[in-house]
């Protein structure tokens, strides 16, 4: 299992890049040290593998474009196939780590059109009604899954045979997550097309954050007007085009301050800051300490 406390992308489709993922092997887990994250939050993204989790410690926020879900220690639950999603502890008691399987739904369907996947995987991953699902110790019918989902994490891959106990436990969770959602899976929702305009818009400001960008410029990335990108950033993402566009340079920023030997300067001009004393300002608006101060934390 990998501790991880930064995020990245991959090129062109600006999914989440998930570092272990392998054709032949479409599964990691990870456990997520979330106090250290950039800002302490882990920003907005997607992939096309699911995410089954449990809460250790703290007390975690998920934001989806349909709005944002509480899970406390001793909670779970699963974000569905490609769902915008992004987290935050909101707590500062305690440590905040979550325990996390990130798999492709291939890895329990098996074959592509197989029965096992028309009749119980894509039910759940067809349906945009279910953008995350959230399970609770106190709630009788999730204590089971929330229980089976805890101990899978006790699977060393140094066992014999773990590959194929890993997918049964999978397997084993997803039917009961089947059961849990039958009656949300009944309910007729329409295609969530809104999800899919942000994502253009999203790829767009990933491409081109080192440049100066205008609102028009991110709007025809998803052939929306400017006042629909406003509304759909606000709506969706609960910020500005503008504070998304700082942000992720903040991420980018910090990611080359810790990993790069650039100087300060270049790496503020390399994320899209007019000047040295803009990036400084911003940077210590967002996190709280000077690019230097982090660097230094960072090495330390």
């Amino acid at each position: 299992m990998n501790n991880v406390s930064t995020i990245e992308f991959h090129a062109g489709s600006k999914e989440e890049l998930l570092p272990g993922f392998e054709s032949d092997f479409t599964y990691i887990a990870s456990r997520a040290e979330l106090d250290k994250f950039t800002e302490r939050f882990v920003p907005w993204h997607w992939h096309k593998a699911v995410e089954l989790f449990y809460i250790e410690s703290g007390l975690l926020e998920y934001c989806t474009p349909k709005g944002k879900v509480l899970f406390p220690a001793g909670s779970g639950g699963m974000v569905n196939s490609n769902i915008l999603h992004m987290t935050r502890p909101l707590t500062q008691l305690d440590k905040n780590i979550q325990f996390l399987h990130i798999f492709d739904a291939a890895f329990i369907a098996g074959q592509p059109g197989s029965r096992i996947e028309q009749k119980y995987i894509t039910p759940i991953t067809a349906a945009s009604q279910l953008e995350v699902i959230a399970l609770y110790p106190d709630n009788a019918a999730h204590t089971q899954v929330l229980d089976t989902i805890r101990s899978s994490f006790q699977l060393s891959d140094k066992d014999f045979g773990y590959e194929i106990k890993l997918r049964s436990v999978l397997s084993d969770i997803w039917l009961q997550l089947l059961s849990i959602t039958k009656p949300l899976l009944e309910e007729k929702n329409a295609s969530n097309k809104i999800n899919d305009k942000i994502k253009m818009m999203m790829i767009y400001i990933h491409d081109n954050y080192m440049k100066k960008l205008t609102i028009s410029e991110i709007a025809a990335a998803s052939y929306s007007s400017e006042r629909e990108c406003f509304r759909e950033f606000h709506d969706n993402l609960h910020m500005t085009p503008v504070e998304y566009i700082r942000n992720y340079r903040i991420q980018m920023a910090c990611h080359m301050l810790a990993r790069s030997r650039e100087s300060i300067t270049n790496i503020g001009h390399a994320c899209g800051f007019e000047s040295s004393s803009h990036f400084g300002k911003v940077f210590r608006e967002y996190i709280g300490c000077t690019p230097l101060e982090y660097r230094r934390k960072m090495a330390g």
